[in-house]
């Protein structure tokens, strides 16, 4: 309805505003406030453009709550319902009730509050005919903040109603911003939870406080260590946009002042800080590892309420907190912390999940490298000289292997690696086969050896049974000596199963006494009589079979149940030989077998020492029998425990001499009493032949250690005559006799005393 349509007595009513009554407080100038502060929108609607002026001409240079306003003009409802559609920030509707119909205005308010769902905007009614729209039923059924007539809006009446609707508005937008601030820490909190990373986390935390903020994702965030407030200690650890090249930084090496100092000070006063352009947030975490968020901001930040944002950095420094305790728990879990080095769950995962994403998987290939004897040179140099021999060993693997390879540790002495078979190739592992690596300013050659599988392109394998296949071909290289490396076949694992097997019915057959000892003599060559005996383990099988020696023994080496069976044999060895004492063979002597585990072994004198007490047999007339291999353990251990034995005055003797490590350089420093020449040697003897230099040598190099010499395997007459010309103390052989349970020994002794 125009203007000229509207009754007279309404015509002009805001043309010309009432005087205001005196007394009334005069609108404030907006010259009072600061230029740049944003201004309130008010929009008019009204089909009279003289109120549109009038309106604004009122309202000329006023301030509302230390803001300017800002007048926007619809002379329709329609047109008012399109504007608003478009426009945002709109805090108060001047809004005629009576325009192109009768409800027009009243209709454009269930449209607003509706349809376009405006809730915030504060809807004052303006009429020239109260009749069409009573006060007290329009203020009970719509959302409206006023209803005033025309003629009753003064100056001054008409800023308080707009102060109060601007007030009733900034008040909603208020609290709609605490509701979604409080939406967007609880989506922030889901959002962080499910990171799985530090970095990934400190992204998100760039994001989400750009987000909070209303500002774009442009910043980065640095940690801080534990070593407190310094500045060398902050790391970028994560960063957006411009600032990308800065990740894993030092914040001191960034080179941008600006962004230096800003987190610095918010480091140094663990308060946020907010400037126009510049945010620096701060999170204080657990045992220091407090970290700072910097955001770059092209335009100010919209106004946060600080108790909101208060909440949201304590928000954000709990998890923090949770996803630093979860990247503890998963360095735990799939690093080696003494070697920094990926662990075997690690190695497993990646090896599978690099196979899903492969087509073609004929070129990989997974290897180990194992130690060669670290559990002896650990137990001898200490367990601090193993570690420091570990991580040596794993830095030049490190460098040796490229980045395309995985490198991990996968057990105690065992490394895998998994990569291109181009790569990982006993080609590549030879300078490892027999290296030498100086610790403690000691150079000491270490061994090591390979078990490699190759991947099939069709095979189901994963990382788990590619590893017990490369632990199986270890097993195998180590069968053929240190230093060397097998692949991987059926057939060597069903050899693995077979051994598996017999150490499974070792076990069995110890624990049901199906093991038994027997005796060998040996004869002094001087007067030809039984001096001694060496005590043999023998194994017969529930279904009669003899299992020979060279089978079962070296499992039960490997896999330590010869320290069990090494205890057990020496008692059987000791009542044995007390029975011969009490038979009259009152000076012979015992040979024992003691493995390299057994020699080890923290309390391997002790186990002697009662064994002896508990038999009642003289120190003297037990000889233990030790390898070239546990003389090559370390000297000066050797050294000390021998020295102990024969404090003890028991004897020592170096068996199979000549067949297996190089002892000759401290040889004659070792308190030893007997060499052993190895059967190999004596096999090949002959008159005049030139194998019989190696066993004299032997005989000569003993005597002039003041050793005396044993030979073993002696079956011939011919064999006993040449060493007895070689002037070799005593032997030991089927020329004699054969092993033989004690009442055999016992029988045999009577007939050739």
């Amino acid at each position: 309805m125009s203007n000229n349509d509207k009754p007279e007595a309404a015509a002009g009513d805001l043309l010309q505003f009432a005087e205001d009554t005196a007394g009334e407080q005069k609108p404030q100038p907006a010259a009072a406030f600061a230029s740049d502060a944003p201004p309130w929108r008010i929009l008019i609607v009204d089909d009279d453009k003289d109120v549109h002026k009038a309106t604004e001409y009122t309202l000329q240079g006023v301030a509302i709550l230390d803001r300017p306003l800002q007048f926007l003009h619809a002379y329709s409802s329609a047109e008012a319902i399109g504007l608003l559609m478009r426009e945002t920030n709109i805090a108060v509707i001047l809004l005629d009730v009576v325009m192109e119909s009768e409800n027009a205005g009243l209709a454009a308010v269930d449209v607003i509050r509706g349809e376009l769902g405006l809730t915030n905007p504060r809807i004052v009614l303006r009429t020239g005919q109260p009749g069409y729209a009573p006060e007290i039923e329009t203020i009970r059924r719509y959302d409206i903040n006023d209803y005033k007539t025309k003629n009753e809006l003064t100056r001054v009446k008409l800023y308080t109603t707009l102060t109060a609707a601007i007030r009733s508005y900034d008040q909603l937008c208020r609290l709609e911003a605490g509701r979604r601030g409080l939406e967007h820490i609880i989506a922030a909190s889901n959002q962080f939870i499910s990171e799985t990373g530090v970095r990934e986390f400190s992204s998100g935390v760039i994001r989400q406080i750009a987000a909070f903020i209303g500002v774009e994702p442009e910043g980065l965030v640095c940690a801080q260590s534990e070593e407190g407030d310094k500045p060398e200690d902050c790391v970028v650890i994560a960063a957006t946009g411009q600032f990308s090249l800065f990740n894993g930084k030092k914040l001191l090496e960034i080179g941008d002042r600006r962004i230096m100092d800003t987190l610095l000070q918010c480091f140094s006063k663990k308060k946020n800080l907010i400037e126009e352009k510049d945010i620096a947030l701060f999170f204080p975490g657990r045992n220091a590892h407090n970290f700072a968020a910097f955001i770059n901001s092209r335009q100010p930040p919209r106004d946060v309420d600080q108790r909101l944002l208060e909440v949201f950095c304590a928000n954000v420094s709990i998890c923090g907190d949770n996803v630093n305790l979860v990247e503890q728990l998963r360095q735990l879990a799939y690093y080696d912390i003494l070697l920094k080095l990926p662990n075997r769950s690690y190695f497993v995962e990646a090896v599978d999940q690099r196979m899903a994403s492969m087509k073609n998987r004929a070129h990989l290939t997974v290897a180990l490298l194992d130690v060669d004897q670290f559990s002896e040179i650990s137990d001898v140099f200490g367990h601090r000289y193993g570690d420091q021999l570990l991580f040596a060993i794993a830095r030049r693997l490190e460098s040796h292997f490229s980045e395309k390879c995985l490198l991990a540790r996968i057990s105690n002495d065992t490394f895998g690696i998994f990569g291109e078979s181009s790569l990982v190739s006993p080609e590549a592992f030879a300078p490892f086969f027999n290296a030498s690596y100086e610790i403690e300013d000691v150079e000491r050659p270490i061994t090591m050896t390979a078990g490699l599988v190759k991947v099939d392109w069709n095979d189901d394998s994963n990382g788990s049974t590619l590893l017990k296949d490369a632990f199986i071909a270890v097993k195998h290289a180590k069968e053929n000596g240190q230093g060397q490396y097998a692949w991987y076949s059926p057939e060597i694992a069903t050899a693995t199963r077979e051994r598996t097997r017999l150490l499974q019915d070792l076990r069995f057959a110890f624990t049901q006494d199906r093991l038994y000892v027997v005796y060998q003599p040996l004869i002094d060559l001087a007067t030809g009589k039984a001096v001694a005996v060496e005590a043999l383990m023998r194994w017969r099988a529930v279904d009669g079979r003899l299992i020979s020696p060279e089978n079962f023994i070296p499992i039960a080496e490997h896999s330590g149940l010869i320290i069990m069976l090494g205890a057990w044999i020496l008692r059987m060895a000791l009542n044995a030989l007390r029975r011969l004492h009490e038979a009259g063979h009152r000076d012979f002597r015992m040979a024992v077998n003691v493995s390299t585990n057994q020699f080890r072994q923290a309390g391997f004198l002790s186990m002697i020492d009662k064994a002896l007490e508990e038999y009642a047999i003289p120190p003297q007339l037990l000889e233990l029998e030790i390898t070239e291999s546990i003389a090559a353990m370390g000297f000066n251990y050797v050294e000390e425990t021998l020295s102990a034995l024969r404090q003890r005055s028991i004897s020592v003797a170096i068996d199979d001499f000549g067949t297996g490590y190089s002892s000759l350089s401290y040889l004659n420093r070792l308190p030893a009493n007997r060499l052993k020449i190895d059967r190999s040697f004596i096999t090949a003897i002959s008159d005049g032949s030139s194998e019989s230099s190696i066993p004299e040598m032997i005989v000569q190099l003993g005597h002039q250690l003041n050793m005396k010499v044993i030979a073993e395997g002696v079956e011939t007459e011919q064999q006993r005559a040449l060493l007895q010309g070689m002037g070799c103390d005593e032997i030991q052989g089927f020329l004699y006799a054969r092993p033989m349970p004690l009442e055999d020994l016992l029988a045999w002794l009577k007939l050739n005393s």
